[in-house]
């Protein structure tokens, strides 16, 4: 097996990881209460264990995290909240939609990375310790409550508005 080639990935999704809590942390920060709020404290939590488990394969198999791109990753998502949504200086409904399809597409990659980590799992002794298969799963199932919460943004977001005659 490549290990450079495999530390390159394991640090290019911790990077991801560490995108991905900052951003459901700013979109609980902008939605505080309702369903919504109550889901991304969960997503938090497991996603926190997620990045744990990858920090330990990455350990297990050899490589030192990479600092320049964890830091690189958390200033892109501070980058990130200067896009235009509509509102100069609040946040908008755009702003939810937006936040939870980058959600949506980091959930995504985390499948894949626990998907890949499987395949390997059989041939290289190191990544024997882990069940990758649950987290797979738990992937699949906080992609579809994303989806549920995304589909709600963009209802609200895109609703015709109300006007008074």
């Amino acid at each position: 097996m490549n290990d450079d080639l495999l530390h390159i990935y394991l640090n290019d999704h911790l990077a991801g990881s560490v995108l991905g809590l900052e951003l459901a942390e700013r979109c609980l920060a902008s939605n505080p209460d309702g369903d919504l709020s109550v889901y991304l404290r969960v997503l938090l939590v497991e996603l926190r264990e997620d990045q744990a488990v990858l920090r330990d394969v990455l350990a297990r198999v050899g490589g030192h995290k990479n600092v320049a791109k964890e830091a690189g990753a958390w200033l892109a998502e501070k980058l990130g909240r200067l896009k235009l949504n509509g509102s100069l200086l609040e946040y908008s409904p755009l702003s939810r939609v937006v936040e939870l399809e980058g959600l949506a597409l980091g959930v995504t990659g985390r499948e894949a990375l626990w998907d890949a980590l499987g395949l390997l799992r059989e041939t290289d002794p190191r990544l024997g310790g882990f069940d990758f298969a649950p987290l797979s799963a738990r992937a699949r199932e906080e992609q579809a409550q994303i989806e549920a919460h995304r589909l709600a943004a963009v209802r609200t977001a895109f609703a015709p508005e109300t006007h008074v005659a």
